[in-house]
């Protein structure tokens, strides 16, 4: 996803119920959904079955803000930093360069105990944001450095990847990536499982309820393979509304859907295939 300014928000006011919802948030390793890649910017919220929240960058000047969000819902947002492929908003929206990177690199040190995972990153190839070769190969100097971040930091991750997917799945191949996340993945089938291979998992957010081209994919990607995402507050449903953490049932329920199995064993294992991608979430 690619969205303007602060790191977007998606939630509601808390209720009465504040304290028991941060007690059962706060338990990390009880029974509910994890939503491995949304978009945060808000004050308060509760989320009914959501146990933990991994909250993405797409700038450096969300870094902050992120880090911000898990020190106020602790056990609950779990930050990554990560700049995105596409740069600025509106009409400046932009390939991605190496000087939109490195003046933020300090702070991957600086909260190297803080992060999960390193993200969002990847490329995005879509033609009339990048459409020349100059643009590409600068988007992938910017995936690689921070490829080799993650592995610096023995952080996986969390990968956009737009008319690009054969290209980033083979750049995190060649630098020896073993733990990644390829949200709202839409590339073909044959590329999918050379990720598959590679031990890569992939997310599907609420929108893919829409299009059975991406069901042909869910159907062929092992569930061992899959995690839950929102993307919010894009990609739901409806997309002139605006998306939550709390339509992750709807990405669980599609996916049982289209495996034909229960929803309760999707949740059961895809918050298993989070925890073992994102080991930080155990903690």
């Amino acid at each position: 996803m690619k969205t303007s300014g602060l790191i977007t928000h998606f939630i509601y006011k808390f209720t009465q119920k504040r304290a028991q919802n941060i007690f059962i948030y706060t338990n990390i390793m009880a029974r509910g959904f994890i939503d491995c890649h949304c978009h945060l910017s808000a004050n308060e919220f509760t989320q009914a079955g959501v146990k933990a929240l991994v909250a993405v960058t797409e700038g450096a000047s969300e870094f902050e803000k992120v880090i911000q969000l898990s020190k106020t819902y602790p056990g609950f947002v779990f930050p990554c930093f990560g700049i995105h492929p596409l740069q600025g908003s509106g009409q400046d929206l932009h390939s991605v360069k190496i000087q939109d990177l490195e003046p933020f690199l300090p702070l991957f040190q600086k909260y190297r105990a803080d992060i999960i995972a390193v993200g969002e990153i990847g490329l995005d190839f879509t033609p009339w944001f990048a459409n020349t070769t100059q643009e590409h190969d600068e988007q992938i100097k910017v995936f690689i450095k921070q490829l080799e971040i993650s592995k610096e930091l023995d952080l996986p991750v969390n990968v956009h990847s737009r008319s690009a997917a054969k290209v980033t799945i083979a750049t995190m191949k060649e630098l020896g990536i073993r733990q990644a996340l390829l949200h709202n993945f839409a590339g073909k089938p044959s590329v999918a499982m050379e990720g598959v291979q590679a031990g890569f998992c992939f997310s599907f957010p609420p929108a893919v309820s829409k299009n059975e081209q991406r069901a042909k994919l869910i159907r062929q990607i092992p569930l061992e393979h899959i995690c839950l995402e929102t993307d919010s507050p894009a990609l739901g449903i409806d997309k002139h509304v605006r998306n939550e953490p709390g339509n992750i049932m709807i990405c669980c329920e599609y996916i049982a859907k289209v495996k034909g199995i229960s929803s309760d064993v999707v949740m059961e294992v895809t918050t298993q295939n989070a925890l073992r991608l994102f080991s930080k979430l155990k903690s």
